[in-house]
């Protein structure tokens, strides 16, 4: 029994759980369809899916760890991507990956002013935001086309997304575990009022994460742009579809947060997504049983990660 206690209380239990979940969830579907699901080959690409959603997912921790909701992510990503198709046209491989990854940045700049001078509730500010957002697509696609040369879809294939994507994970987690910014954000989202009472500066930190956010995104779209090799602008809130992935792969991270391995286990819960994606296809299910795993997944590890307060009104 104390073996047992001493083991989950492991830094590295919650990884090891997730490395078994996804054994599971291979096995379950290659013994269903062992023709159609989970050969190397296609192991392979479920990856390559998961490091492009994982990446989103990295920069979504940065919000969702200190209980905040950053719904422009899916109008981001589609106005990074056609400004990457854009200004790849214009400037090479430089323009391919610099644009989407500034735009990022600078769209982040603007969701953390609009969420700390505004002073309502970030779902609200951040949807708002993104129909704005949605409309500047709009014009881009009209300036430079939607779809990326073949020249520059070199991020959308091993070795270069892997480079690309380990990068990114590399840099969230030195952010996260060796820099002032992750060390306070962290503290925010234990607990936020004591954090500020230690003289945090919860909402300028709040603002970094919004940029930090919204940067990972402009990383993800050059992944995202490789692998599509086009994208046509979304508008009427479409976008929001794009949200509920990175989003579950977050909340993989805030659910093992407490075993130290947060980068870890958003990687690993976006390649059990993709795995599920791919084999409930394998069964025959329509694609839009995607929407379906992607809901009840999403209320599953919310169940897991949300903090019970007894007696607390739900609202």
């Amino acid at each position: 029994m104390d073996a047992i206690k001493k083991l989950q209380q492991s830094q590295w239990f919650g990884v090891g759980f997730l490395v078994i979940l996804t054994v599971i969830c291979w096995a379950i579907f290659k013994v269903l369809r062992p023709d159609t699901f989970g050969s190397p080959e296609q192991i392979l690409t479920y990856l390559q899916s998961a490091l492009i959603y994982a990446v989103g997912g990295c920069g979504m921790y940065f919000i969702v760890t200190q209980g905040l909701w950053d719904f422009s992510i899916g109008s981001v990503l589609v106005l990074s991507c056609l400004l990457s198709i854009g200004f790849s046209q214009m400037f090479g491989f430089v323009g391919l990956v610099a644009a989407p990854i500034i735009c990022g940045i600078l769209l982040g700049f603007f969701n953390g002013l609009a969420y700390t001078v505004l002073r309502i509730p970030s779902l609200i500010v951040t949807t708002g935001l993104s129909l704005i957002y949605e409309s500047f697509s709009v014009f881009a696609s009209n300036w430079a086309g939607t779809r990326l040369d073949s020249d520059f879809n070199m991020f959308g294939s091993y070795p270069y997304n892997l480079i690309l994507a380990l990068i990114a994970f590399f840099l969230c987690g030195f952010i996260l575990k060796y820099t002032k910014v992750g060390t306070y954000i962290n503290a925010i989202g234990t607990n936020e009022l004591t954090a500020k009472n230690m003289g945090v500066d919860v909402d300028k930190y709040k603002f970094i994460a919004f940029i930090l956010c919204s940067g990972f995104v402009g990383i993800m779209a050059v992944l995202y742009i490789g692998y599509g090799t086009a994208q046509t602008p979304m508008t009427n809130m479409l976008s929001q579809s794009l949200n509920f992935t990175p989003l579950m792969g977050a909340f993989f991270g805030l659910a093992f947060k407490k075993y130290g391995h947060p980068v870890v286990a958003i990687v690993i819960g976006e390649l059990i997504i993709s795995m599920m994606f791919a084999g409930f296809v394998a069964l025959g299910m329509p694609t839009t049983i995607n929407n379906v795993v992607t809901g009840a997944t999403l209320l599953i590890v919310v169940t897991l990660t949300v903090k019970r307060v007894k007696g607390a009104v739900v609202k």
